[in-house]
């Protein structure tokens, strides 16, 4: 077999026509191809606040390229000899906690006269030539998972893990040259182009979320009573004129069911996938108010049992009790398997007649998310009384004549708009995934 360091060159799985017949990408050393420069020295924490901009970690971190608008700033001497960040740097971070955190990139595509600095968490590299390797090539090739694989190896330590920019530019890296003199016709250039309009896309798509996100919102404090009134701002045409929304306690409209103290489970009861049912966790519920299963905890059937009231079917409601995380919840919409609560949640069964998907709108809303937090109790550890539950306040539509209720035509209102909400979440996550499997036929393997 060809040893590594006798490899001249490779060829991607994925080429653009134009460059199939052209030669394969040169391995070349990160060393040849630029030199590394270190962040910040010398400064403490009066330092910062004001002065000039420099480019913190959390941007190199969350950021394929720097965006200066978002710089932080800090006061630089004229005496000092200070590192500046230019077009065309690339910049790594060079400490983090695991291993898989140390060398996350970020290219600096602004031109720019202002004097731009570099946080003392990361290292910038300089290529020796912007036309044997463009930022914006720089910009995919350094977050490639082939170059990611090539760089955690490196990354040394117990509690906090550090490259040393010696062993950086031992990395040996692919690089397209075919026709980089001409700048409007690179193989670098055509791989940028591409993989920067599908990020615009996914960018288009993730704001598209957002802006539904805002519109359920606004929508959600329309469509119940504001505080301190009885009728909603925007009522269906059918319902308007008729009569205001009635106080009720939360314990009348569904039925609170938590773990009973006692009945709580240990390591031992703990079991492998497809050996006992799901135990739900708040870090099941996500911040959008749905259920994901992908990193469950599993109890024996034993456990389960023990606590028939707290079994989850379709149609219930979870709400977290205790911990950082209290008041988040979630409507049960599927189960991929028999599932149980943690102490941790409470389930929430609505009674007969009640609108499930109401129910769990009106959980989230402002007027009962203020409820919660007046009711809880303990210090390092929050906690709400299933019996506070119960007597939380809530607003609800009185029975009419008219089919569907009022209830049922708000929860058809915004349950559509969280299926199209989930529907454009789901495109953004396909993209992003599509993004990973292009990127992994456009860059060789080494």
């Amino acid at each position: 077999m060809e040893k590594e360091n006798e490899i001249k060159t490779v060829i991607p799985v994925l080429r653009f026509p134009e460059f199939i017949k052209t030669k394969g990408w040169e391995i070349i050393l990160i060393g040849n191809i630029g030199e590394t420069y270190g962040g910040l020295t010398g400064k403490n924490k009066t330092d910062f606040g004001y002065g000039e901009k420099y480019v913190t970690y959390k941007q190199v971190y969350n950021n394929s390229s720097v965006n200066i608008a978002h710089c932080d700033f800090v006061c630089i001497n004229s005496s000092e000899k200070q590192n500046l960040v230019k077009f065309g740097d690339i910049l790594f971070t060079q400490s983090s906690e695991t291993p898989e955190e140390v060398g996350i990139s970020s290219v600096m595509l602004n031109e720019t006269n202002e004097a731009i600095y570099l946080n003392s968490f990361c290292f910038g590299l300089r290529p020796f030539d912007l036309k044997k390797i463009s930022p914006y090539f720089s910009k995919y090739l350094f977050r490639s998972q082939i170059f990611r694989d090539r760089i955690i190896p490196l990354a040394q330590g117990i509690t906090r893990f550090n490259i040393s920019t010696t062993k950086f530019k031992t990395i040996k890296i692919p690089i397209p040259t075919s026709t980089y003199n001409d700048e409007e016709n690179t193989e670098q250039q055509k791989i940028a182009d591409c993989l920067s309009s599908l990020d615009d896309l996914i960018e288009a798509t993730a704001q598209k979320v957002e802006t539904l996100k805002e519109h359920k919102k606004g929508l959600m404090q329309r469509l119940f009573p504001a505080e301190g009134k009885d009728v909603p701002d925007l009522r269906f045409p059918e319902f308007r004129g008729t009569s205001a929304w009635e106080e009720k306690k939360l314990g009348n409209v569904v039925e609170i069911k938590g773990r009973i103290g006692f009945r709580g489970y240990t390591t031992k009861d703990i079991v492998e996938q497809g050996k006992g049912a799901i135990s739900l966790s708040p870090t099941n519920i996500t911040e959008n108010g749905n259920l994901n299963f992908d990193k469950s905890t599993y109890i024996s059937w034993e456990k389960y049992n023990e606590s028939p009231e707290i079994q989850l079917q379709k149609g219930h409601i979870v709400l977290v009790k205790t911990g950082s995380s209290y008041g988040k919840s979630a409507l049960v919409k599927e189960l991929p398997a028999k599932t149980t609560v943690n102490p941790q949640i409470v389930v929430l069964k609505p009674e007969e007649g009640v609108n499930k998907y109401f129910i769990s709108v009106l959980i989230s809303h402002p007027m009962i998310q203020k409820q919660i937090k007046c009711a809880v109790v303990g210090g390092a550890i929050p906690t709400l009384s299933q019996e506070s539950i119960s007597k939380f306040d809530v607003l609800y539509p009185k029975k009419t004549s008219y089919k569907p209720s009022e209830q049922e035509k708000i929860a058809d209102c915004l349950s559509s708009l969280d299926e199209l909400i989930e529907a454009t979440s789901r495109k953004v996550e396909i993209l992003k995934e599509h993004k990973k499997g292009l990127m992994q036929q456009l860059f060789p393997k080494i």
